[in-house]
């Protein structure tokens, strides 16, 4: 069922039940869990009409005692349980541990919870776990646990979730399987008027309890938007939605400046569309120049003050850009990902300045000269590499820039340097170290 058929239904006053709403598209489903509220429970009633649970702490005995009781107020009662666990099963272990993997840096509660499912589904106890005892697991125990993931590198993530919960204090794995409750009460049928509703992220289709909610319920889907025109697209549509409710349009080229800033993602978009709305106060159209001081420097324009920096060997302008990148959301992998093609271009240009194959150039050439003296000699190097990944295949400016900077380098530094990030390169995936520690360090020596 579509969401608009959703809310269409309730306007009518058909409610069911139970409503299911998952996916990995997070904002489209607190969006609809948004509207889908503001039609079942009046805004004067949520006081004594609506709550929430978090999934990942949720108390059974409470939430039946919830649905099982009518509202004091005689209308209707909504019970909201946050990111549950119940959908999942065996079938999700892989996907768990690449969550885990994945945000163990980034985002440490999302990969403690994804770790506290793990446990529940793999049968893996906690207390056999700390202190090292993860070591013990064979790796035949670990094949009959976790049939879709070889677990030929969990030293690297393994230990580090371990030392993560143990640091929070955690005492126990979670809670046994509650599905089967679940299913009881569904089945039991809840009282009129109250209704439970439910958002996961990823659910395992084959459970009965699936089944139960597709049966009693209605279960609304929200699968990652695929391609560019698409996200560009549904991008439009909550933008619109949240302006006309606002009272507010965006120019044409207020959305071309946003979109470059936040590169046309659906969450960061909005976010930064939220802050431009407050931000226009009484004026109902919001220009170019709110967005420019509004919203923060782009991703593209950080990556390149930091290259930039690191290239002039200016410490105080990388590290302000690394932060900027850091407090964008970018994870530290990408950046070091950044870096090291840096420190390649760079390599690439001492190369060609020491080959001799160039014209004679004067330092602090401008660019205009460099395109005219230089340039043609580089790019024609360029039709005997392979691809456009070696520095005669890039932009014009990219290797006016590397050619000018690697004179401040020297070609067994640059070397070093790339043993350097090999080496960061494991330490961010398989041990506890800040990978903002690591890459600081990296820059100041770099930078020396």
């Amino acid at each position: 069922m579509s969401l608009e058929k959703v809310l269409l239904d309730l306007k009518k006053g058909k409610v069911a039940p139970c409503y299911l709403l998952y996916g990995e598209e997070e904002y489209l489903i607190q969006e609809a869990l948004g509207d889908i509220l503001d039609l079942l429970v009046p805004a004067s009633d949520r006081d004594f009409g609506l709550f929430f649970i978090d999934g990942s702490e949720a108390d059974f005995d409470l939430l039946r005692d919830r649905l099982s009781t009518p509202s004091l107020l005689g209308g209707a009662k909504v019970v909201v349980v946050k990111n549950t666990e119940i959908f999942q099963s065996k079938e999700n272990l892989g996907n768990l541990i690449q969550k885990i993997r994945e945000n163990l840096g980034e985002h440490p509660d999302k990969a403690v919870r994804s770790f506290q499912s793990f446990l529940k589904l793999s049968g893996f106890a906690w207390e056999d776990l700390q202190g090292g005892g993860w070591q013990k697991i064979t790796d035949e125990q670990w094949r009959r646990a976790v049939e879709d993931d070889p677990g030929e590198d969990r030293h690297k993530w393994l230990p580090r979730i371990v030392e993560i919960c143990a640091g929070r204090g955690m005492t126990s794995g979670g809670d046994a399987d509650i599905s089967d409750s679940f299913e009881k009460l569904l089945a039991d049928g809840l009282p009129a008027g109250n209704c439970l509703i439910l958002t996961a992220e990823a659910v395992d289709r084959r459970k009965k309890i699936f089944k139960v909610i597709d049966k009693k319920g209605v279960i609304l889907h929200f699968g990652a938007i695929k391609g560019e025109a698409a996200t560009r697209e549904t991008l439009k549509s909550e933008a619109r939605r949240l302006l006309q409710a606002c009272g507010k349009s965006l120019t044409s080229g207020a959305w071309a400046a946003l979109g470059k800033k936040t590169g046309f993602q659906l969450r960061p978009s909005l976010n930064e569309l939220e802050k431009l709305i407050v931000f226009a106060g009484e004026k109902p159209v919001i220009g170019e120049e709110d967005v420019e001081a509004v919203v923060e420097k782009t991703r593209e324009d950080r990556i390149f003050d930091l290259t930039n920096a690191l290239g002039e060997k200016n410490a105080p302008a990388a590290l302000l850009a690394l932060q900027g990148l850091l407090d964008q959301g970018e994870p530290p992998l990408m950046i070091l990902s950044m870096v090291s093609i840096e420190i390649r271009m760079l390599l690439q240009a001492s190369i060609l300045v020491q080959s001799g194959k160039l014209p004679p150039a004067t330092p602090g050439m401008e660019f205009p000269v460099f395109q005219k003296k230089i340039y043609p000699a580089v790019s024609a190097m360029a039709e005997s590499l392979p691809g456009k990944d070696f520095l005669p295949g890039k932009n014009p400016y990219v290797i006016y820039k590397a050619l000018g900077n690697c004179r401040r380098f020297s070609y067994p530094v640059l070397l070093g340097y790339l043993e350097d990030l090999v080496e960061m390169d494991r330490s961010m995936k398989s041990s506890a170290t800040d990978p903002r520690i690591l890459l600081e360090r990296f820059l100041i020596k770099a930078c020396a």
